[in-house]
């Protein structure tokens, strides 16, 4: 009985280990060679564990809007970045670098963004917008 119970508890102990790795997904659908940089228009910034995500509207060739799904860190993760739920708000224009999907679908994994007001915030932490210039006299 002992034996068979410590077997259970080997099993269960083995199990709670387990499930976070198998939670976890690769990255190989990005493609780590390429960057792309998108500049649209954010349609929705979901603050959503495992994985935030910003929906973007990028216009096409022919200037019709296509949404771009983005992937990006955690939200903790995001935070200890400086990043707040309301960091992207819908209908703000910004400049977003990513690694695009294998695919070709309209999609990628985040590596930085450009706000209106010049900030930078992604890989290597958040970079303060230039200070204005003062005109030549």
């Amino acid at each position: 009985m002992k034996i068979r119970a410590l077997a259970v508890a080997g099993i269960a102990t083995l199990a709670v280990y387990a499930i976070p790795a198998v939670a976890h997904h690769s990255f190989a659908m990005f493609d780590a060679e390429k960057t792309v940089i998108l500049e649209g228009s954010v349609k929705e910034f979901q603050w959503t564990n495992p994985h935030a995500w910003i929906v973007l509207n990028v216009a096409n060739q022919q200037g019709q809007a296509e949404q771009w799904a983005i992937e990006l860190n955690g939200p903790s993760g995001l935070a200890r970045d400086g990043w707040k739920p309301k960091t992207l708000t819908p209908g703000m224009n910004v400049s977003v670098t990513i690694h695009p999907l294998r695919d070709g679908t309209n999609g990628g994994q985040f590596l930085n963004v450009k706000l209106p007001d010049g900030t930078q915030m992604g890989r290597g932490g958040i970079a303060p917008a230039p200070a204005a210039t003062p005109p030549a006299p």
